[in-house]
Formats: C-alpha cells, sequence, structure tokens
C-alpha cells in the first residue's frame, strides 16, 4: 500500500509491509542527505520531505533550546535529525530535532550513537503542521525518549514520559522552568522578530523565568 500526503508543509508518503533490510538500505542510501526522514514501526515506512516552513520552525526552535542551555549555564549536544533504530523492535527513527541534556556527558566526542548501549536523546523536537502519517509518540516510548516537545504551526505542547506512554505536562522536565505557554509565545515572536533581536529576548525570558 502506498499512501501520499500533500500539504503547503510538507510532502509525506506511507509504505506498508516494508522489511528492516529495505528500511537500512534506504538508510544507507541517504545517510549524507538531510531529506528525505524516514520513520519506520513494523513494517510501516514513513518517507517526509520538509518545507522550507516545516524547518524554518524546526531551526527556530533548535536555536531556542541552545540559547536556553547556554543561559542556564548547561552543556547540551544538538544532534539534529541523526537516525536512531533499533532492530529488536523493529522501530527507528529520524527526529526533526534532538538533544541530549542531561545524558550530554555519556555522549560527548561520540562521533556515533549506538542505542545497545548509549541513552537515547534526553529531548526530541517534532514540527506537525499536518497530522503525521505515523504516530510517533509510541516510537519514542519504546525507545526511552523522556521529553518530547510538538508544535503544531501555533502551538507547542510538552509530553512527558510515565510509565508506558506520554502525559502532556505544563512545564519542562529537560529544561525547568520552560512552560508551554512561554514556548509558544517565543516561537510566535520569531515569527515576526529579526533573529537577533528575538534571540536576546529568548534570554531574557530565561533570565526572568529563573528570578
Amino acid at each position: 500500500m502506498v499512501e501520499t500526503v500533500k500539504s503547503p508543509a510538507e510532502q509525506k508518503v506511507l509504505l506498508s509491509t516494508i522489511s528492516w533490510e529495505t528500511y537500512e538500505r534506504l538508510l544507507e542510501d541517504h545517510q549524507d542527505s538531510s531529506a528525505p526522514r524516514f520513520t519506520y514501526d513494523r513494517g510501516m515506512l514513513e518517507i517526509m520531505s520538509p518545507s522550507p516552513e516545516h524547518e524554518i520552525f524546526n531551526r527556530r526552535i533548535a536555536q531556542l533550546v541552545l540559547a536556553v542551555t547556554e543561559e542556564m549555564g548547561i552543556d547540551a549536544e544538538d544532534l539534529g535529525s541523526t537516525t536512531f533504530r533499533r532492530e529488536d523492535i523493529e522501530r527507528g527513527f529520524e527526529p526533526d530535532s534532538c538533544f541530549y541534556i542531561q545524558n550530554e556527558e555519556r555522549v560527548r566526542g561520540k562521533n556515533r550513537i549506538d542505542l545497545a548501549v548509549d541513552p537515547p536523546p534526553d529531548l526530541v523536537v517534532e514540527i506537525d503542521i499536518t497530522s503525521p502519517s505515523i504516530n510517533k509518540l509510541p516510537i519514542y516510548a519504546q525507545i526511552g525518549i523522556t521529553e518530547v516537545w510538538r508544535y503544531d504551526g501555533e502551538r507547542l505542547a510538552i509530553f512527558k514520559l510515565g510509565d508506558e506512554d506520554y502525559v502532556e505536562t505544563s512545564e519542562s522536565t529537560a529544561l525547568p522552568p520552560l512552560t508551554s505557554s512561554t514556548l509558544s509565545e517565543l516561537i510566535k515572536r520569531s515569527r515576526s522578530t529579526r533573529r537577533t533581536v528575538w534571540l536576546k529576548e529568548v534570554r531574557e525570558s530565561v533570565r526572568r523565568e529563573l528570578g
């Protein structure tokens, strides 16, 4: 089965009954490319090509995370859309952005991440301007991602991993005391403010939150 979803934001193709071997061959063929991005879930394969709108939001949020961690004096590793996969559970994904924060020291200096021995990212960012073909939250839960930020073009929602699945929460655990309302407002401001001015506003906001 092939299903294609087109929108002004992005294009997605969903394929079924795809083997793990085929998925790995596709990853190998595109290992030096930033697009398309692949999500694999037990035979289902989503191929997504992001648009400029999608990537503008993605890069703004990544810049925000790094500005916040610098202001807080926290070391963070930005691994972008690195491929993460585990053959034992037949699941793999390439996030829009991801960060090691609490576990930054454990991956510092590593050129490759192996989930068999290395921790998963502490924070994953999803830009979901259109509905995803594959629900990625169960994949993230299986991998052990503790926090996910999902932005829909208007609002950023924070999801924290519980015992088995995610619960939406108002405050970030990865970067306290940031809240979903603060983050949503800052991203909204980024759309109409010069980048350099906006980054100053982000830092000022963090200083206010920290008191």
